[in-house]
């Protein structure tokens, strides 16, 4: 009986203590949210969950304490898809935000729509140095030369690969910027020398990463230099440089030594427990996954940049993640404390805090000189890699980003037409198929928008 109330003593401390702890971050929330009467309110809606958006709501209470003209009032609008929507739906109302979160693919989308005032506008006023901010990462986000959007929570698709069993298995790891033939010889002798008890290697069905491949060859994959210097009317998914890298992915998956693992969330989370669980060695997957491979993981992580052609030089990947815009239906006053709002996240300390919270990358990069910083690299060596691969490339056509209306859909076909590859179709076939049907839904999108007759 003593045990009995002992056990239910200790289960009500328990409730107490998670009581405690959910009302404490109801409250930072409430505080950080609350509107201040004598302040202009700064509408701030994002997208992050978990950590990121944790630390997210520490660096808007940080900027709400550092000056006494704006608070920002953060707002979690669900996920990529449904505040880009909410974002045009909302313009031009007093619901609308002053400052949004959107993701990578809805650039030119956002553009097109005319409700933004360009980042642009406020760096030229206030002689802003942009040259701060990764070339690579700010080069996503412009167009004609013009920022439209500053670079935010941004991560690099990078190699992961299990460092401790490859020492096990007396095997030279990757290379810091591999080839295809690099892969394949560390996945061929993890499979033939664990007998087959580790999975080489894998490459989610996934359209972000079917863009890298041609990024990463020097090749555009929609006309216009990727639409950089005009609207784009046609996409090229048969270039040389899908057509190596899916023959490469389809001749390994035959020969047993690169695993399918399908497309979606489901593949990611799968691919991610067999690599922490050492049945897998090698997989491709976004920068942000830092964390996650790190926390409680006994093996030692290894990174290495993407992976690039045999005989050709690494042209440098695109970035992922989102971006944060202004919106043009708000006051002068308002747009400026959206602004200054901005360039608070944007110094050195507040990108440096953010990194090492959530794995995306400082993109300030002064932040590499921060003591946090510093501390994470001295902790964790391998997570200067995809802060290195951004900063390595130098910006240009193909590896900035497709301004291109309608990059969802592009994802899906290309995402359908791997899953084919990946089951033993032809490659060029199950490409131009995609390609054919991208091109026509461009078209249609063109002349609907009046840009093409």
């Amino acid at each position: 009986m003593k045990r009995i109330r002992k056990l239910w003593g200790w289960l009500a401390l328990l409730v107490v203590g998670v009581t405690l702890i959910g009302t404490g971050w109801a409250t930072h929330q409430a505080a950080v949210a609350r509107a201040v009467p004598h302040r202009t309110k700064i509408l701030f809606w994002h997208e992050m969950t978990g950590p990121a958006q944790q630390e997210l709501l520490r660096l808007v209470q940080g900027f709400n304490r550092s000056q006494t003209t704006y608070q920002v009032v953060p707002e979690f609008e669900g996920n990529y898809n449904e505040a880009v929507q909410k974002v045009i739906d909302t313009h031009g109302t007093t619901a609308s935000p002053a400052v949004f979160q959107s993701m990578d693919i809805s650039t030119s989308q956002l553009a097109h729509t005319g409700n933004i005032t360009p980042v642009q506008k406020y760096i030229d006023e206030d002689h802003y140095d942009l040259k701060q901010i990764a070339p690579g990462a700010r080069a996503f986000y412009a167009n004609r030369g013009v920022q439209l959007s500053m670079p935010f929570n941004t991560s690099q698709p990078v190699l992961y690969y299990n460092a401790t069993l490859l020492k096990k298995y007396h095997i030279t790891p990757p290379p810091v910027a591999p080839t295809y033939q690099d892969i394949t010889r560390v996945a061929t002798q993890l499979t033939d020398r664990s007998h087959h008890k580790v999975q080489g290697m894998t490459v989610e069905i996934y359209g972000w990463l079917f863009e890298q491949f041609l990024a990463n060859s020097g090749e555009e994959l929609a006309n216009q230099h990727d639409g950089h210097t005009g609207t784009p009317t046609e996409v090229n998914f048969t270039s040389p440089g899908a057509l190596t890298a899916m023959h490469w992915i389809q001749t390994n998956l035959q020969r047993g030594i690169f695993v399918n693992y399908g497309a979606g969330a489901n593949a990611q989370s799968n691919e991610t427990a067999s690599f922490l669980s050492g049945r897998l060695g090698m997989f491709l997957q976004s920068s942000a996954l830092i964390g996650q491979l790190t926390t409680g993981n006994p093996d030692r992580l290894g990174i290495s940049d993407y992976p690039h052609p045999v005989g050709k030089r690494a042209n440098g990947v695109a970035i992922g993640g989102a971006s944060l815009w202004l919106s043009n239906d708000k006051s002068a006053h308002v747009q400026r404390g959206a602004w200054d709002f901005i360039k608070y996240l944007m110094t050195a300390k507040s990108q440096a805090a953010w990194q090492v919270a959530t794995g995306y990358l400082a993109l300030n990069q002064r932040s590499a000189q921060t003591p946090a910083l510093r501390a994470l690299f001295r902790k964790l060596p391998a997570t200067r890699v995809p802060g290195n691969q951004l900063r390595a490339t130098a910006p240009n056509q193909t590896n900035s980003g497709i301004f291109l209306q309608g990059l969802i859909q592009e994802r899906n076909l290309t995402q359908t037409a791997m899953e084919q590859i990946y089951q033993g179709a032809d490659p060029r076939r199950a490409l131009s198929t995609a390609q054919r049907a991208m091109t026509s839904y461009v078209q249609n999108n063109n002349r609907a928008n009046g840009y093409q007759k």
